[in-house]
């Protein structure tokens, strides 16, 4: 059987400039994998090669043994790849309940006939999205906030409004671009206990990208280390925290332990 996500040999150039070199993952069903690595290195770019950003320039990338190579990010959301943004990809001036509902809208199956006559399969399909937006809020401890526009939120919980949202879409795996990225350590610990929830609950995998050590491994069953692109290292948490050459990549950033 082929794993959830395989990616072999993904390698990208920007003009002549080699992005990432001879890229390999390969992510089973309810696994917790994680890519680290110093700024510039290039893994926000491995997340926009394999969630259709951008189309690798060399490489295969299979979700559930089907190419999604340069097929475009929604039909690869559909398939069950969903993600969050280093940089927050949210509607400011919508409010929270909204962005939950609209990203179910995908799975709905009424019709334009549906939407405007208000038929019982469009009053049930709504009424359930409804009901399983407000459990996501609860889960994401975002509840409070369901009226409220995105804007007005702290940071932390604009960082849940969008792993709910990519909740929503139903996804067999979650990409997360650095979900703690200007977080409290408070809202850091609250974050772990979200995620090993997801995980828990959803069966979902996981691949994250996170500069935070103790994050990752806290979570990660397996991590990479890109640096310029290559991958210099993979294994387990203990085994990276005591590589040589990862800690020589973080030397003067962070404590590995």
């Amino acid at each position: 059987m082929a794993p959830l996500l395989n990616v072999r040999n993904m390698t990208h150039f920007f003009g002549g400039l080699r992005a990432v070199s001879d890229f390999n993952l390969t992510i089973e069903p309810g696994e917790i994998k994680g890519l680290i690595g110093p700024n510039g290195a290039g893994k926000t770019t491995v997340f926009n090669l394999i969630t259709g950003v951008y189309t690798p320039t060399e490489g295969i990338v299979e979700l559930e043994g089907e190419n999604i190579k340069g097929v475009e990010t929604h039909r690869i959301a559909a398939r069950g790849l969903g993600r969050t943004f280093q940089n927050l990809a949210l509607w400011r001036h919508m409010n929270v309940l909204d962005h939950i509902r609209l990203a179910h809208y995908s799975q709905l199956t009424y019709g334009l006939f549906g939407a405007f006559f208000g038929t019982p399969k469009s009053r049930k399909q709504e009424k359930e999205v409804r009901e399983n937006s407000y459990k996501l809020l609860e889960l994401f401890d975002i509840d409070q906030f369901a009226t409220q526009n995105i804007g007005n939120l702290p940071y932390g919980a604009q960082r849940r409004v969008e792993m709910a949202r990519a909740m929503a879409t139903k996804p067999k795996i979650l990409f997360l671009d650095e979900p703690t990225a200007g977080m409290t350590p408070d809202e850091l610990i609250r974050m772990i206990e979200i995620i090993r929830q997801v995980h828990r609950d959803f069966g979902v995998a996981i691949f994250m990208i996170e500069h935070r050590m103790k994050f990752v491994m806290d979570l990660c069953e397996s991590i990479q280390t890109l640096v310029f692109g290559e991958v210099i290292a993979e294994g387990p948490p203990e085994e990276i925290q005591n590589n040589p050459e990862v800690i020589e990549a973080y030397l003067g950033k962070e404590d590995l332990h």
